[in-house]
């Protein structure tokens, strides 16, 4: 199948902005799950929507290909540092809405500690752009979101995979690739499940935000399209969010789950191949949001 050729090895253009060195920069990005352990990064909250805080390792089980696996790391929910990479989109059909991206960046930095938290920046149009490697000075990235030009074909889908892996190379705990969309594609070579499953196996979190109005939203808008499957599977949320108040309240929703993710690892399967997650709890009344695909190796 064709999403097994894209796991591992996906190549993407990448282009690197001032003030940025390694200006032009191609890169293979390469997916990979960890040989020694699976990790997992799981959000709980109550029918209420609120998070579910002091549970242990007993109150999980995690579901391997539909198998019960023993839970051999685990780490509590707790407030620590994160963080995030903003992917702006910056295709032609987003010229209109260049200032509300600008709002979202400078909205998520309020959410965000810059001693602590660290940031990144990027948007797309046929490429994926690097304005801003990870960083605490919130004014250079304050500075890149002026950076961001609107034009060109739009590659949602593999921006995002490529994203998503600049994260996973960055750090390994309590991460997120937030998107900031139109949600129009009309170049990308990856298809919404294969992004998903991309994004899903090196435990990354995609959380969209759809910032154009639908005047009448039908079901498949409201729950994101292809945009929302990649946010499902990888543990992340999709929002439609045209003005500020809903995109606040998202990226403050957002910023809070990374703070209070449990972290479970079980070991890798010893037969090669795409395997599916599923992480319960003791109460069936809880709601548990991760990622549902992990790929394991031969050893």
């Amino acid at each position: 199948m064709r999403v097994f050729a894209a796991f591992f090895v996906f190549a993407l253009t990448v282009t690197w902005s001032t003030p940025l060195t390694a200006a032009g920069q191609d890169e293979q990005p390469r997916f990979r799950a960890s040989v020694n352990v699976v990790t997992i990064s799981a959000v709980v909250r109550d029918k209420q929507g609120r998070f579910v805080p002091g549970l242990t390792k007993d109150d999980f089980s995690v579901l391997d290909n539909g198998q019960k696996r023993p839970i051999v790391e685990f780490q509590p929910d707790e407030n620590g540092p994160i963080s995030v990479a903003l992917l702006v989109d910056g295709s032609g059909s987003m010229r209109h809405f260049s200032s509300v991206c600008r709002r979202v960046g400078e909205l998520l930095l309020t959410q965000l500690n810059d001693h602590s938290d660290d940031v990144a920046l990027m948007s797309f149009d046929s490429r994926l752009v690097r304005l801003r490697d990870f960083t605490h000075d919130f004014h250079q990235f304050r500075s890149g979101l002026n950076e961001v030009e609107n034009w060109g074909a739009s590659s949602i889908y593999d921006a995002i995979a490529g994203a998503a892996n600049v994260v996973y190379k960055h750090t390994h705990k309590r991460r997120a690739v937030v998107v900031v969309t139109d949600g129009f594609d009309n170049w990308s070579t990856l298809s919404p499940t294969e992004v998903a499953r991309i994004a899903s196996t090196i435990d990354v979190p995609v959380f969209v935000l759809a910032v154009t109005p639908h005047d009448d939203e039908t079901d498949a808008q409201a729950s994101g399209g292809g945009l929302g499957e990649i946010a499902r599977a990888t543990g992340g949320e999709y929002f439609s969010a045209d003005t500020e108040t809903p995109q606040a309240r998202a990226l403050g929703r957002i910023v809070e789950e990374l703070r209070h993710q449990y972290l479970l690892a079980i070991e890798p399967a010893r037969s090669k191949g795409l395997r599916t997650l599923e992480i319960q709890t003791q109460k069936s009344s809880l709601k548990v949001r991760a990622r549902q695909w992990y790929a394991a190796e031969e050893d």
